[in-house]
Order: structure tokens, then C-alpha cells, then sequence
């Protein structure tokens, strides 16, 4: 058996911190919601825009607390954190082709309306 003792409580102390963080967050998340960005940005477009801006910023950070506290992330080597930012970054890429793919002034939408009239 081991020598070292291993302190619990100071485990279970960041764990509920950490927990507090996540609770805290996702209140902030919703009340970020009901803020009304029309008041800072003129068009209601740019302000949905702002408004889940504001909701994915909050989300990365108490993703950042899930992977980093309750995975271990933080105390792993680097190859983790090397195949963490690969998945992060093609995650980050599929996301920018949906919302591309979205866009109504995109060369898909051109391509189907020409297509619809043969």
C-alpha cells in the first residue's frame, strides 16, 4: 500500500466549487438572454447576433470547467491537450460550414434556385 494520504475533502471542496461556477453560469446565461440588445445595436439582426455571441462565450468558459476539472484535463500531458485543440478546431470549422451553408447569399442557395427551373 501507499504511504500518501489523500485529502478528500479538499477533492470534494473543488468539486463543488467548480460545481457553484457551472450553476453560476448557467444563470448568467440565461440572464444574459434577457438583455435587449436592440438598445446598443440598431439592427435586430446584429443584436441575435450579440446575444448568442454572449451565450457561447459563457458556454465555452463552463465547458472549459467541465474538461479541464471533472475530465482531469488539467493535470493530463500534452498529447491531450494537442488532440483536444484538433477536435476543438475542426469542431470550430464544421460550425462555420453550417452557418455558411445558412447564408442566403451563398453559391449553394445559387446553385438550387437554377437547378429548380430546369
Amino acid at each position: 500500500m501507499s504511504d500518501e494520504t489523500h485529502d478528500v475533502r479538499k477533492d470534494v471542496k473543488k468539486y463543488l466549487i467548480i460545481f457553484g461556477a457551472l450553476c453560476v453560469g448557467t444563470i448568467v446565461t440565461v440572464l444574459a438572454n434577457e438583455i435587449d440588445f436592440t438598445k446598443y445595436f440598431h439592427d435586430a439582426g446584429m443584436a441575435v447576433k450579440v446575444t448568442i455571441a454572449v451565450a457561447l462565450f459563457i458556454a465555452g468558459i463552463k465547458a472549459f470547467l467541465v474538461a479541464g476539472y471533472f475530465m482531469h484535463l488539467m493535470s493530463e500531458r500534452k498529447m491531450i491537450y494537442c488532440i483536444l485543440a484538433f477536435t476543438v478546431f475542426f469542431f470550430a470549422g464544421l460550425m462555420y460550414l453550417t452557418l455558411w451553408s445558412m447564408e442566403p447569399n451563398n453559391l449553394i442557395h445559387f446553385q438550387r434556385a437554377a437547378g429548380a427551373g430546369h
